[in-house]
């Protein structure tokens, strides 16, 4: 099959190593070290420095079963059942059981999280859909940051290459279809500048997520979906992109913020923080067990009702009674952003609304981190493991980053030693995709913002899809020049597509999901998941069992070019364990 490629200059350097990792989050810079550990020649690719990714910004901590009382099986019980159906058991099974010897095994590589000061016991918070606590956070509320610092130091004391700045592009393979290392782009100078290639036989995706496909979310603004972008056109699987987890409590900044918005931790919840309406109000009481502390997507929706029932745009968080200390003590950054938006937790409502935080879905893998595509691997956001299914466990992600970045490396070690890195397939021309103006990228956040949001319906999605394949149509005539927006424009567009084409195809609500035309779950027909791959055949495939469900044909029928093929699985799993 021909390439799907973007169109760049060709690589006017390269790199030869054993395994190439994408991306410098925990699961990257965790994939590196392993296989470093396990006598391998490693290099790091990252879009800026080594310490810019999501990890850094997470805030609430890391979930094991770490304390007294707790076990895996109480973490597994309370995954599944924010998974709502969708979660693959196995691959949860191999995450608690694993998890708090993952945990331990980070702390030895550097990591400190807070701890009690008479028992010298790691500090454990509660978080929603936790009926334990079982948080671990470190710096009060600055755990990525801690975690971060720990893997880069440990990277760089490990000698491992790093290449810095630098945009994946397209995966390259040999002439058996293996992956056989990356083609990037280094923005700066230096000795790699411009296009380039890594050739390597085993190559890692940990490149994080897609958050910047909409106008309001918590994800940096490097998070634009490369890795799934290039996933996909390397023919490799993905699965539950539909799943978008909208973070219940963002600080709102009026109606017309856009860009990445300051985090408030569901950990200050699990302090005994309240949600409240303009009058006081705690709306969330009866509407769950757990009231505030319920799974994040029964929270972001009972915000979302108690919103469009007041007709406000935002709700507020209430953590007056937590006193000046322990807000300065448990939550430093977030107090500080307060202070900087001109809020004061200690004495005033915190506006709040839900914003785009956390891809659950993305590119298929097995138990081992193998994609579809032999000697590619995907961890972290980036992947879907299974774990998550059809909305995360708070704090289950730093967690799934290290178990199973620590899994594609033993994978990685069970193979023989590379001889040198795989020779690249030559082939014809790529079937290049036309590129998008930069000016293209806030089109498509608001496209997705306004139809593929929290609230869904088939005259939504319908309207988002039609006005993609608008903004795709206007680059055929004259296609943008390549460079680093045009390309970053151009794969939050093919993420997009595939976002809402499996959205308009799951006719329920279920997790995340929310359809509000279909209000209810449907584990008859839906209890599946999408598989979604990309093809040059200008011929859409379409899974007869999976219609469009679309009320406008002619928007159903316009998303082609490269066709877009979507087939289900039998149930809620879909690990296959390749040779």
């Amino acid at each position: 099959m021909t390439a799907i490629r973007l169109e760049a200059p060709a690589p006017g350097w390269v790199l030869d190593t054993d395994v190439v990792v994408v991306g410098s989050g925990v699961a990257g810079l965790t994939a590196a070290l392993r296989c470093a550990e396990a006598g391998r020649r490693v290099a790091v690719v990252t879009k800026a420095n080594l310490d810019d990714g999501s990890t850094r910004w997470a805030q609430g901590g890391i979930a094991a079963a770490l304390g007294e009382g707790d076990t895996p099986e109480q973490h597994l019980a309370d995954t599944l059942v924010a998974g709502a159906g969708l979660c693959d058991e196995d691959a949860v099974r191999t995450l608690v059981t694993e998890g708090p010897a993952a945990v331990r095994r980070l702390i030895a590589t550097g990591a400190a999280f807070d701890t009690d000061p008479a028992t010298g016991a790691i500090e454990l918070t509660r978080e929603g859909g936790h009926h334990r606590r079982r948080i671990a956070h470190a710096g009060g509320d600055a755990t990525g940051a801690e975690v971060s610092r720990a893997l880069v130091e440990a990277v760089r004391e490990a000698g491992i290459e790093t290449v810095e700045h630098a945009l994946v592009l397209d995966l390259i393979k040999d002439a058996e279809g293996r992956a056989a290392g990356v083609t990037l782009h280094v923005m700066g100078e230096g000795a790699r500048d411009g296009v380039g290639a890594v050739h390597a036989p085993a190559v890692v995706l940990a490149t994080g997520g897609m958050g910047q496909v909409f106008s309001a979310t918590t994800n940096p603004a490097v998070s634009t979906g490369d890795g799934v972008a290039l996933a996909l056109r390397a023919g490799a699987e993905v699965s539950d992109l539909e799943f978008v987890q909208f973070h219940p409590t963002v600080m709102f900044l009026g109606p017309d913020a856009e860009g990445q918005q300051p985090l408030v931790s569901e950990a200050v919840r699990g302090e005994g923080a309240h949600l409240v309406d303009a009058d006081g109000v705690r709306f969330m009481l009866g509407r769950h067990e757990l009231a505030e502390l319920a799974p994040r997507d029964i929270v972001a929706k009972g915000i979302m009702r108690r919103m469009r029932e007041r007709g406000a745009d935002h709700m507020y968080l209430d953590g007056r009674h937590f006193g000046a200390e322990m807000w300065k003590q448990r939550f430093p950054t977030i107090f500080a952003a307060c202070r900087a938006h001109g809020f004061d937790p200690v004495h005033d409502l915190v506006p709040i609304a839900p914003a785009a935080h956390y891809a659950s879905g993305g590119v298929v893998t097995d138990l081992r981190g193998r994609t579809s595509v032999p000697g590619l691997y995907a961890c972290g956001e980036v992947a879907c493991t299974g774990v998550h299914g059809a909305n995360r466990l708070a704090s289950n992600s730093l967690l799934e980053g290290l178990v199973f970045a620590e899994r594609i490396a033993a994978d990685v070690a069970a193979g023989p030693v590379p001889e040198g890195p795989s020779a690249p397939e030559e082939k014809g021309p790529p079937l290049e995709t036309p590129l998008l103006p930069p000016d293209a990228r806030l089109g498509i956040q608001r496209v997705m913002t306004a139809g593929a949001g929290v609230l869904r319906s088939a005259a939504s999605l319908d309207e988002a899809a039609a006005r993609l394949c608008a903004i795709r149509d206007t680059a055929r005539p004259a296609p943008a020049a390549p460079c680093v927006e045009t390309w970053e424009a151009t794969n939050l567009l093919l993420v997009a597509r595939v976002l809402v084409e499996c959205a308009r195809r799951r006719v329920e609500t279920r997790g995340s999901h929310w359809r509000e035309d279909h209000a209810d779950r449907d584990d008859a027909r839906w209890a599946r998941h999408f598989l979604a791959t990309l093809s040059p055949d200008p011929v859409r495939a379409e899974n007869p069992e999976t219609p469009a469900h679309s009320e406008n044909p002619e928007a159903s029928a316009n998303t082609a070019a490269p066709a877009l093929a979507v087939r289900t699985t039998a149930g809620t799993a879909f690990h296959r364990e390749t040779p």
